[in-house]
């Protein structure tokens, strides 16, 4: 929770979300996964993964802003050219999972929560959506070349970027004048102090939301699960983000998904990889912001 010194100034909204979100961003930043990742450790699969779990998460968030673009709680933000993934994101599934990838993309029930979180926010408060897209955009804006050029070189992928349109920002020539322009715009949003404090609870939810994810995954490499014989799934599921139906994190605690009770032996190194790349992308792309 922000804190205000007596005599001190308010803080700009983005330096206080950066405030409040220091802890989760040093929690992310310290894991083993990240440290895996950083030494490119990655297989195809993993990434395949993890780019599908983005596209769930874009696909809700921007429907939210379509919805909402128009708003005083929003409009000063709203910048689709030179942010929105979703078209960026349909090219590398379809580069990943071929022509047919609608039908084969898994989504898994922590990606289907923070889903869930998304559509909440943008149908039932939508001046907290601001959270959402502050720390998914800057942050992959921020860390994705990073990124980028780890998958690219770790994955032996063509220069030309074929699987890698989300981390590509052509409407941005200059990422850091744009950053400085989008938190000047944020900074501007006219909000009461109680607004204000749910906008900043929001913004940690939203990163907790993305820590959730590979602490699912976690959960399978634990060493009794590693013993068992292999199940018909991996717990994840193909099925439309605006029909999640999942608790949100304003009715449960933000802590470990339920988690399969069996994990085929071949699929872990897979696993591992995906938390690398989730963790990277979080505490990479956010800690910069």
């Amino acid at each position: 929770m922000e804190t205000m010194e007596p005599g001190r100034a308010p803080q700009d909204l983005s330096e206080a979300i950066k405030e409040t979100t220091r802890d989760v961003h040093t929690q992310a930043e310290n894991t083993e996964f990240m440290r895996n990742f950083q030494k490119g450790q990655v297989t195809r699969e993993g990434f395949k993964l993890v780019m599908a779990s983005l596209y769930h998460v874009y696909v809700a968030l921007e429907e939210e802003i379509e919805r909402i673009r128009d708003s005083q709680v929003f409009a000063p933000v709203y910048f689709p050219e030179e942010l929105h993934r979703r078209l960026a994101l349909e090219q590398d599934m379809a580069f990943w999972y071929g022509p047919r990838w609608r039908h084969a993309i898994p989504c898994s029930p922590a990606t289907s929560r923070y889903v869930q979180r998304i559509h909440e926010v943008g149908r039932m408060e939508p001046e907290l959506l601001v959270a959402h897209t502050y720390t998914r955009y800057l942050g992959d804006l921020s860390g994705g070349q990073v990124l980028k050029r780890i998958a690219q070189k770790a994955l032996g992928l063509p220069g030309s970027g074929e699987g890698l349109a989300f981390f590509t920002f052509p409407g941005i020539p200059n990422a850091t004048k744009f950053k400085q322009l989008y938190r000047a715009r944020m900074n501007s949003l006219e909000m009461t102090p109680e607004v204000r404090r749910r906008v900043l609870q929001e913004a940690k939810a939203a990163f907790l939301l993305n820590i959730q994810l590979f602490e699912e995954l976690q959960g399978l490499l634990t060493p009794e699960l590693q013993d068992q014989s292999p199940p018909q799934t991996l717990g994840l599921h193909h099925r439309a983000s605006s029909q999640v139906q999942d608790s949100s994190p304003a009715e449960a605690p933000l802590s470990k998904a339920p988690l399969p009770s069996h994990v085929p032996a071949p699929l872990l190194p897979w696993v591992l990889t995906l938390l690398s790349f989730l963790v990277a992308t979080v505490a990479v792309g956010l800690y910069a912001l």
